[in-house]
């Protein structure tokens, strides 16, 4: 075959390992108990899967691009360990909204007004708006941080300001430990 048709270069291209979630500089990285034992449990799947990679001998091409990655993608997320900051939800004033606390927003004016919206603040890497789980550096989280049961706060939804109270402050009773 003629080398014209041989692709020798794209092995040689490290492979791109995705960042983890945004954390901005000089923010602490705070995680609740929960969030440690995903950020572990992930770091035990990753490990797994490396070690698979590495008894794979079929390929040594494709061998080496896997590991490149799975060893990237365990620096990042062994960083990311070392740099967090448990917070245990627990020992949260119960009537003021802070890290780990799960929020109940009523709308008073500026939107639909009674629309609720509950989410629960948690560090980045634990963030899931399917689970409404908010990081405490997105926005929404920001605004209401600080805030006291019954009291409002102002929410900038882009151009729109819409006026909400704190309708209802919870915090989880222990960590979660799912069966995995």
């Amino acid at each position: 075959m003629s080398r014209g048709f041989t692709k020798e270069d794209d092995s040689q291209q490290p492979p791109i390992i995705p960042p983890r979630a945004a954390l901005p500089p000089g923010s602490p990285n705070y995680v609740t108990p929960r969030g440690l034992e995903q950020l572990r449990a992930e770091l035990s799947t990753l490990e797994a899967e490396r070690a698979l990679a590495e008894a794979n001998r079929e390929n040594e091409t494709d061998r080496t691009r896997q590991l490149s990655l799975y060893n990237g993608r365990i620096a990042l997320l062994t960083e990311r360990l070392a740099s967090a900051k448990v917070v245990d939800p627990r020992g949260q004033p119960a009537k003021e909204v802070r890290f780990g606390a799960t929020v109940r927003l009523r709308t008073v004016s500026g939107g639909k007004p009674g629309q609720e919206r509950v989410f629960t603040i948690v560090g980045v890497d634990e963030a899931s708006v399917a689970e409404g789980k908010v990081a405490f550096v997105a926005p929404i989280a920001r605004a209401v941080l600080g805030a006291r049961l019954g009291k409002t706060v102002t929410l900038k939804l882009g151009p729109k300001e819409e006026v909400v109270e704190v309708a209802a402050i919870s915090y989880e009773a222990a960590p979660e430990t799912a069966a995995r």
